[in-house]
């Protein structure tokens, strides 16, 4: 990532630093993640990644043990033969471990990230950017939603969920670094710090929110050309009434955001226990926090 867009993460939103587990589905090594762990930082946020050590897309909720090693991490990130977690040896809050996303997100909260906190919780957990969308009928299957709500349904940790359209895998250290990925870490950071701005507690119990951004391409290309969009996961055919935005008490449906015209970033209330859309009660806690960042769509 560019000196200058880590400098202006620095005071986004008047965010202070706070600890923050990180998670994905598509890797350790993968460069959405490494992007975004980038832009926390510069953030001024204590930032431990425990994400697995390969490609474990579409694992949902899978949870188990991590045994050792046969073969090297992703992009040869580890060495064959390696035991059933490891670390980066020149940054150890990069850590991988050998099984499914919400293993790597429960060995995060757990273990990993408490060797580096005094033994102290995560405040934050974060999972993704994941390489494609996480939108309706992907969201149960993805192993990023999935380590998202381990963490608020289990641990009791507030924890959003981020995915990118614009897909195609890349290593953390392919170069240059993608435009891509720098626009999503950059926004997946502006909201990550308004929610950290808007105080304790960061989001209602049993909450995650599913964030999904469009492709970055054509008129959109720079992470000041996007704009956030309330939503939903599901369609709300038979559901109670959504908390009231923009007018309406139905809001739109993620799918239905992303695919505007405009570079419109949709915002999920997602229910951890179901991977649904959360009641009205809850979606107006999170549009009360983040009113300010929040736009209509045309």
């Amino acid at each position: 990532m560019r000196l200058e867009t880590l400098l202006a993460l620095l005071p986004v939103l008047g965010a202070h630093g706070i600890r923050i587990i990180q998670s994905n589905d598509d890797g350790w090594a993968e460069q959405y993640v490494r992007s975004f762990h980038n832009a926390l930082i510069a953030s001024g946020h204590d930032v431990v990644l425990s994400a697995p050590a390969e490609n474990k897309s579409g694992s949902s909720s899978l949870d188990t043990e991590p045994g050792p090693r046969n073969t090297a991490c992703q992009y040869n990130s580890c060495p064959a033969n390696s035991g059933p977690i490891g670390r980066n040896a020149t940054s150890p809050r990069l850590n991988w471990v050998n099984s499914y996303p919400v293993t790597s997100m429960r060995y995060g909260i757990d273990t990993i990230g408490p060797q580096f906190w005094n033994g102290e919780a995560p405040e934050l957990a974060v999972a993704g950017p994941n390489v494609g969308s996480n939108l309706f009928l992907a969201v149960p299957f993805s192993g990023t939603v999935g380590a998202a709500t381990y963490a608020a349904k289990n641990a009791k940790i507030p924890s959003i969920a981020f995915s990118g359209a614009s897909d195609g895998t890349l290593a953390w250290n392919s170069s240059p670094e993608a435009q891509r990925s720098k626009v999503y870490a950059e926004l997946a950071a502006t909201l990550t710090n308004a929610v950290i701005k808007s105080g304790k507690p960061y989001l209602p119990e049993d909450v995650f929110l599913n964030v999904n951004f469009p492709k970055v391409e054509g008129q959109c290309t720079q992470a000041s050309q996007f704009k956030w969009v309330l939503s939903r996961i599901n369609v709300g055919l038979f559901s109670s009434p959504d908390t009231q935005q923009c007018g309406e008490t139905r809001l739109p449906t993620e799918t239905s955001v992303v695919d505007t015209d405009g570079c419109y970033i949709s915002i999920s209330v997602g229910d951890a226990n179901d991977k649904t859309t959360a009641p009205a009660e809850k979606q107006a806690v999170v549009l009360k926090k983040l009113q300010s960042l929040l736009t209509c769509l045309p």
